[in-house]
């Protein structure tokens, strides 16, 4: 029988080698390629298409969860994915919903013993999986944001009003319900916010909102359902309010 091909994309050498070494003792797998960063990761996993891959959360470049909503669309086999982190144990719960396994840093002997038969259990068994990168709003599905403090922050669309760009930090940030502001990780782009969730929709250059609260555009604003219906900030450009209008039939 074939082997699976697995691929780790980590940046934490002593990690990668750990890791490598005790996947080398499993007859069933097959380690194809290592990388460490997200650029080497997306190539080794395009060109290599694994069965599994373990991937680091927070790599210099890019994040794990970054990597993936980039490479989603040109993901057509079945794939498992499996994060290597070593973040606390509180996000562990978030990742799970999300429909992700993870193995957490440092791991013990039976811990990937246990993902492995669990991968080969579905695998045997015919069950496909799917990157859950993107929920819509009734999915009530996690995504997960990094804190300037690189921590990281699980949310679900249904807590988001929208997202604002403040350009005296030259940060965005997220604006929830009955919760403070939440401030992103500065190098996020709109690009990336945008594709966290399809109801995520970029209105202003300042500005991207969760369409699945909006009422109505008026006088060139976007006025929102409660609880975000006091808010009056939330300008409409020329630059997207046809194509906003053209897309909602607004």
């Amino acid at each position: 029988m074939d082997k699976y091909k697995v691929i780790i994309v980590d940046d934490d050498d002593v990690a990668l080698e750990s890791l490598s070494f005790e996947l080398g003792k499993d007859a069933r797998f097959s380690l194809e390629k290592t990388a460490r960063n997200g650029k080497q990761g997306k190539k080794a996993i395009l060109k290599t298409r694994p069965d599994l891959l373990f991937l680091d959360v927070e790599m210099p470049d890019i994040t794990g969860m970054e990597l993936l909503q980039e490479i989603r669309d040109d993901i057509s086999w079945n794939m498992r994915v499996v994060f290597y982190t070593a973040y606390d144990k509180y996000m562990i719960q978030a990742i799970r919903e999300s429909a992700f396994d993870y193995l957490l840093k440092p791991f013990e002997e039976q811990e990937l013993k246990d993902i492995l038969a669990r991968f080969v259990k579905q695998a045997e068994a015919g069950q496909k999986v799917t990157l859950p990168m993107g929920m819509p709003l009734h999915s009530g599905q996690t995504f997960i944001v990094f804190t300037p403090t690189n921590d990281m922050r699980a949310l679900r669309s249904a807590e988001v009003g929208f997202f604002r760009y403040c350009s005296d930090r030259r940060q965005w940030e997220v604006v929830l319900n009955d919760q403070p502001p939440l401030v992103l990780r500065r190098g996020m782009t709109a690009e990336q916010i945008t594709q966290y969730s399809p109801c995520f929709v970029q209105i202003h250059q300042s500005y991207i909102i969760n369409i699945d609260y909006l009422m109505i555009i008026k006088d060139s604003k976007c006025l929102l359902y409660p609880p975000f219906d006091k808010i009056t900030e939330l300008l409409v450009s020329r630059k997207y309010k046809k194509e906003l209008q053209d897309r909602y039939c607004l």
